[in-house]
């Protein structure tokens, strides 16, 4: 975890926060079910054994996209949802959504005093306090299903301790942790492939084509067989593609024989439309114990919000800074295929609507800025380099500029470093016509900017 985990507008959780997170006092994070977190989870009375039906979601990238297209579906339907993501973008909070609502600041203090006592000063790891503090929560608020995504990886990730989904759903492939999960994809997809429980359908999201090439299909498909658990992958059990219907775009979803047509998610970016099908197939796949309508699909899918994908900013302190013209748009994409997805809609804004493109960019140390920034070069006007503020574990800008700065001037695209996102947006202002401003590189930038632009 980093320091960006425990701010909280309130002093009093800021400081329980802060104590789950000094708990953690080995040096190394490690992949298992460690004797501590097992502890703790039976002081709860292992709640995770007794939650209301889950959908237990892993992959690389669209973990956080696809629950939240389920999320807004099965709410439209009218199920109480209980979910849980990770990290949060401006409050913990966000991480524990019970019954449709965040946990209010009473009951998720009471939940951390709660565990604090429960845990008795054992060692763990801030993901694996705050995964119990969830699972806990869940046992005891009613709801008809749980949405959990998984941290790092699926085989030994804290959140695998659920023996029984209802669903798995396995999301994009590519490369992220690699220090955890492994150097390539197929060891990646290995790790994920752990959530596949012994009968339990498993739905496989779109991948890219390296993924396949690297053959992620046939670990899953591997995995599935071994475990007896039905699998349904796109291309092969269902298709998911845009649709002209006479110039307005929808998509058009077809399971199994069924063609339905319906809107595009309310969510930015050429690449929701893959996380939309993971969430239809799995829809379709457990459709006899939570049945969805057609009105609640539609609906679901034009009211979805999710915060730091492709984000426009309203109105704010930072967007009242920027003269007429410009738009500032916020993405929390932060590994080579993120790039590679916003490479990809920003391309279309080229094509459908030609403005400037500029990108301000931030990352947290354990990541690449190469393998992001390198798709969305060619569409660059300039490149502003930030770190993230009161997060030690970022980039100063310095450190970013002399990584980027090769890749920059082979592409002929400005690159410079600033001490802070608004000198760098008054600059831009100030010196170059109207356009578009993406600020991305990590989803702590855009909880951070979030912030700052509600001051």
């Amino acid at each position: 975890m980093y320091a960006s985990d425990v701010k909280h507008p309130t002093p009093d959780l800021e400081k329980k926060l802060n104590q789950l997170y000094r708990l953690r006092t080995g040096s190394k994070i490690d992949l298992s079910f460690r004797p501590p977190y097992l502890n703790l989870l039976s002081a709860f009375g292992n709640p995770h054994l007794s939650l209301p039906p889950v959908i237990h979601v892993a992959g690389t990238n669209g973990k956080g996209s696809t629950i939240a297209i389920l999320h807004a579906i099965l709410k439209a339907e009218g199920y109480r949802v209980h979910a849980y993501t990770s990290p949060h973008l401006e409050r913990f909070n966000e991480r524990i959504v019970l019954a449709g609502q965040p946990i209010e600041d009473g009951p998720l203090e009471s939940l951390i005093d709660e565990a604090l006592m429960l845990n008795n000063n054992q060692d763990l790891t801030f993901f694996e306090i705050t995964t119990a503090m969830a699972f806990a929560a869940f046992s005891r608020v009613p709801a008809d299903i749980c949405l959990i995504e998984t941290g790092l990886g699926g085989r030994l990730d804290c959140t695998n301790v659920i023996k029984h989904p209802l669903a798995t759903i396995i999301t994009a492939i590519g490369y992220d942790h690699t220090e955890f999960l492994g150097e390539t994809l197929s060891d990646i997809a290995a790790e994920k492939a752990g959530i596949i429980k012994p009968g339990g359908p498993c739905i496989i999201a779109a991948q890219s084509d390296a993924a396949k090439k690297a053959g992620v299909l046939d670990i899953f498909k591997a995995k599935a067989t071994k475990a007896g658990a039905p699998l349904y992958s796109c291309d092969d059990d269902w298709i998911i593609e845009p649709f002209d219907d006479g110039g307005a775009q929808i998509m058009r979803f077809v399971y199994r024989g069924e063609d339905i047509l319906l809107p595009m998610p309310n969510l930015e970016g050429s690449h929701q439309i893959n996380n939309a099908g993971a969430a239809l197939a799995v829809l379709k796949v457990i459709h006899a114990d939570m049945p969805t309508t057609t009105h609640a699909k539609k609906t679901g899918l034009r009211i979805i919000k999710w915060q730091g994908r492709l984000q426009k900013l309203e109105q704010g302190t930072l967007t009242k800074a920027l003269p007429r013209g410009w738009g500032l748009y916020l993405d929390g994409g932060h590994n080579e295929s993120a790039g590679h997805a916003l490479a990809h809609s920003v391309s279309r804004w080229c094509k459908n609507d030609p403005q400037p493109m500029h990108l301000i960019l931030g990352m947290m140390t354990h990541k690449d800025p190469k393998l992001f920034i390198t798709p969305l070069l060619p569409y660059l006007k300039s490149l502003s380099l930030i770190s993230i503020d009161g997060e030690p574990q970022s980039h100063s800008p310095e450190t970013l500029l002399d990584i980027l700065k090769s890749n920059a001037d082979d592409s002929d695209v400005e690159t410079k470093a600033y001490q802070s996102i608004e000198r760098a947006l008054n600059v831009l202002a100030k010196n170059k016509e109207p356009g578009r401003i993406i600020i991305a590189g990590s989803l702590y930038l855009v909880g951070n900017v979030l912030r700052k632009n509600r001051t």
